[in-house]
């Protein structure tokens, strides 16, 4: 599609400690020329009111879950939701939608089984409420669900994801959808308390089998996905550095074919705190 957009994906816009707080943070990324605002929907049975409301508080700025969980919400509710959001703001509000985790589904006793088919399914009962593909990215890391994202919607979104995956997933979706990939990074440059900051976030990853399993299809062995991921990997999965030095590694995914790059700040794990500064600083050096 031949777009250049740096977007931000960031779990403070969940949870931040008032909508007050997520919107004016909001503000400042459409001002400073952000294009869209990712992050999770969470894992509750509806879709949360923070997207609304961010998209309420501002003017310009897109709003994606990334993503909605399609094990713990209704095709029709999603669907109303983002038909509603969309009357409301035309053209600023896109569905993530993702097939999730084992660990997470059956934790609530549901049976993780087919999550292919289960997508398939949940995006027939979106057309049928009339919320169409254009309308829609799914949450993509394997080839199959890459293809989908391609045949029934308007393109990707792959997170926790090499470059290497990204020029995978330009060729499996086509020239013609969208490719927005999140990207965590750490603006520190000393290169053991980079790496440290990044392995907060890399723990948790690593102990899931979509991403383990996806990371190995480009040769990751188990030497490099244990405790919290070797150096190499840290390195290959999280910039980190001066503004400039993650910048590019941003370039990176670029260069490999996205369309859209979905920046995560990590900030030590603190969800609770939106990390201005550094979205300040990439600014300055992306937009």
């Amino acid at each position: 599609m031949t777009q250049r957009l740096v977007s931000v994906w960031q779990p403070y816009f969940l949870e931040s400690p008032t909508p007050d707080a997520a919107v004016a943070a909001a503000k400042e990324l459409e001002e400073l020329g952000y294009s869209r605002i990712w992050f999770s929907a969470g894992f509750d049975q509806h879709v949360p009111p923070r997207f609304r409301e961010i998209l309420d508080g501002t003017e310009r700025i897109g709003v994606a879950p990334g993503i909605v969980s399609i094990w713990h919400t209704s095709p029709a509710e999603v669907a109303a939701y983002a038909q509603d959001a969309q009357r409301a703001h035309p053209g600023r509000f896109l569905l993530g939608l993702g097939a999730s985790h084992a660990v997470l589904v059956e934790s609530n006793g549901t049976d993780y089984r087919k999550p292919y088919s289960k997508m398939v399914d949940y995006l027939d009962a979106l057309d049928a409420a009339g919320l169409g593909p254009e309308q829609r990215v799914l949450a993509a890391l394997g080839p199959r669900m890459l293809v989908l994202s391609h045949d029934r919607a308007a393109g990707a979104h792959p997170y926790f994801t090499p470059a290497e995956h990204t020029a995978e997933a330009r060729t499996a979706v086509g020239p013609d959808r969208l490719l927005a990939v999140e990207v965590a990074v750490v603006l520190e440059a000393d290169p053991a308390a980079a790496r440290a900051t990044a392995r907060q976030y890399t723990t948790g990853y690593l102990s899931l089998p979509n991403y383990t399993n996806n990371l190995r299809r480009f040769g990751w062995t188990d030497e490099d996905l244990a405790g919290g991921g070797s150096d190499r990997l840290v390195d290959a999965l999280i910039p980190w550095g001066t503004a400039d030095r993650v910048a590019a590694g941003i370039e990176r995914h670029f260069q490999a074919g996205a369309d859209e790059v979905a920046i995560q700040v990590l900030n030590g794990g603190d969800a609770s705190t939106f990390p201005a500064e550094a979205f300040r600083a990439l600014a300055a050096v992306l937009i």
